[in-house]
């Protein structure tokens, strides 16, 4: 029996699906999708005579319907947004089919945090400025609390997911000085992509005044300034 794919998407433009994911995709018969996330040409492009919007589903049903079709002998595909290891919700469902008896491959993406960088022409770690980069997200539904306070005390560039909706939150808690280089990027790699750059004291205020209120990364570090930052010319082509 073929394991179950769990394949990375990509951030949103649709050539930016791996070769191998994008194989799967096109062999798929039964395509259960992220639909709020994927684009929809991903899932168009795909001949599945099956197709399931996993959105608004609970995860017993996916793992149901996921291991139903497996053990009919149809090739599955569980299509992520981004990269499935960045707050991809994706070991309770290995989890699930694990207990099913099926075996699972995951296919990685490109995370949208580098549909972000791309967007911004930005390195997320820069000689001299931050060799460190964080990921993080603010508390909120699903966590009681975070770590934003001490995290952004070590020289890294800070990369928050799942927080557009509380960007005055965020940076309120950043313990870095107030002008310190921040952007906001929304939809990251879509036609409809928005970026914001500005400061920690005032990039919440300007990616409101941008219409920004979901679906957005928020970067936070020097690499985003480097030539103020003290940027290190990298040994590779000195």
């Amino acid at each position: 029996m073929e394991p179950v794919y769990f394949v990375g998407a990509g951030p949103g433009d649709p050539g930016l699906i791996t070769v191998k994911g994008k194989n799967l995709l096109l062999a798929a018969e039964v395509l259960i999708y992220t639909g709020s996330l994927v684009n929809p040409e991903l899932v168009a492009e795909s001949p599945a005579g099956i197709k399931l919007d996993s959105f608004g589903m609970k995860l017993p049903e996916m793992v149901e319907a996921m291991s139903r079709y497996a053990k009919e002998g149809k090739r599955v595909v569980r299509l992520h947004s981004g990269d499935p290891a960045i707050f991809g919700a994706i070991v309770e469902q290995i989890e699930g089919l694990s207990r099913e008896g099926l075996r699972v491959e995951v296919v990685p993406g490109v995370s949208s945090m580098f549909g972000a960088a791309a967007a911004l022409q930005a390195q997320l770690t820069l000689g001299g400025v931050a060799d460190t980069v964080i990921v993080t997200r603010p508390a909120g539904a699903t966590l009681e609390q975070d770590e934003i306070r001490s995290l952004s005390r070590h020289q890294a560039t800070l990369v928050f997911f799942l927080g557009t909706e509380k960007l005055e939150e965020i940076v309120a808690k950043v313990e870095c000085p107030p002008d310190t280089p921040a952007a906001v990027v929304y939809h990251a790699t879509w036609p409809d992509q928005k970026v914001v750059r500005g400061t920690v004291a005032d990039i919440a205020g300007k990616a409101r005044a941008a219409g920004i209120t979901r679906t957005a990364l928020l970067i936070v570090g020097g690499v985003l300034d480097p030539s103020r930052h003290g940027h290190r010319r990298s040994v590779l082509y000195s």
